[in-house]
């Protein structure tokens, strides 16, 4: 009988211990959360600009995390070389100033809670931790087919970015006076996209596919001597490399501030307009533009090669 009452009360006591610990940890814990919280806002919600956000306040009235840091992108179905039966490369371009591809466009500042794609994919640049490749075609370097790598400060000045010093003799001191001009990337410029991909039917699954392979800002800027608005391509950036950054960078949803999503959500349900605007063939894979003079037929032509990927899987069915 005494056995069993010792029993009873040590089981008792522990009971009260472990209950006294878990009302400590409990009073303690919505404070540390909070920090930990706070801290976690700020970083994710560090954009570039080289602000340091870590002490600044969250910009709602929760923390949103919406888009984790370790967000991974949505895998690829595995695909062998012995499955594909047929293949085309194609070019499209993406129209920033279409109203469905704005989210791609903006922000053309800096912001604390979202940025655009090419301040993304420069920010991935600038970190090491994406390749830019050189987007023209010369001697050396064939342009889209990621060849020739660019350095981080070249693909800066790409994007408009620049730092000038010229040196001034004053006319009463004859002293040297060094005057720094220095320009910021030019965001609002960007206003295209290049993006090559690879149309594929798998005999596994029986489909056709899509993968992107790579992507290029594109500027659109007066030239110097003549004045008359130029596209000058900027660089590539290969974009199965490129995924994880853009799995964790958020775009803006225009409908709904508390939903929102990834690039890579964006580009892997191909939620954007665009038009093609070359398809690998055997004249140097030349681009519709070369062959078709004028907007209303190169357009035709773009429709028509979309059309010949839609008859390419069709024709392959008996029905």
């Amino acid at each position: 009988m005494r056995e069993t009452q010792r029993v009873l009360l040590a089981v008792a006591l522990f009971l009260l211990l472990s209950w006294q610990h878990a009302l400590g940890q409990f009073r303690q814990q919505p404070g540390t959360d909070l920090q930990a919280e706070r801290a976690s806002s700020a970083e994710a919600n560090a954009t570039t600009g080289g602000v340091d956000t870590a002490d600044l306040p969250p910009l709602g009235v929760y923390v949103r995390r919406s888009i984790p840091e370790k967000t991974t992108p949505i895998p690829y179905t595995y695909v062998r070389e012995a499955d594909v039966l047929w293949s085309k490369i194609i070019w499209r371009t993406i129209d920033l100033r279409q109203k469905i591809n704005l989210p791609l466009y903006y922000p053309t500042v800096t912001m604390k809670d979202r940025k655009s794609l090419s301040q993304a994919l420069l920010e991935a640049v600038m970190n090491r931790e994406v390749s830019a490749y050189e987007p023209e075609k010369s001697l050396t370097s064939p342009g889209d087919e990621f060849y020739s790598r660019l350095t981080p400060d070249e693909a800066l000045q790409r994007m408009g970015a620049y730092v000038k010093q010229t040196t001034q003799q004053s006319m009463t001191t004859g002293r040297d006076t060094v005057i720094v001009e220095k320009q910021d990337p030019q965001w609002a410029e960007v206003r295209e996209l290049l993006v090559k991909e690879e149309w594929f039917f798998d005999s596994k699954h029986s489909r056709m596919q899509v993968r992107i392979m790579g992507i290029c800002p594109v500027r659109v800027t007066p030239d110097e001597v003549t004045g008359k608005m130029v596209r000058r391509l900027t660089f590539w950036v290969y974009y199965p490399e490129c995924r994880n950054v853009l799995a964790r960078t958020m775009i803006y949803n225009p409908l709904n501030d508390a939903q929102t999503t990834s690039y890579d959500d964006l580009f892997f349900k191909r939620r954007f307009d665009s038009f093609i605007i070359r398809e690998s063939n055997e004249y140097n894979n030349r681009s519709v533009s070369d062959y078709k003079v004028g907007g209303v037929p190169q357009l035709k032509e773009s429709d028509k090669i979309k059309n010949n990927l839609f008859i390419q899987e069709h024709d392959l069915w008996e029905y």
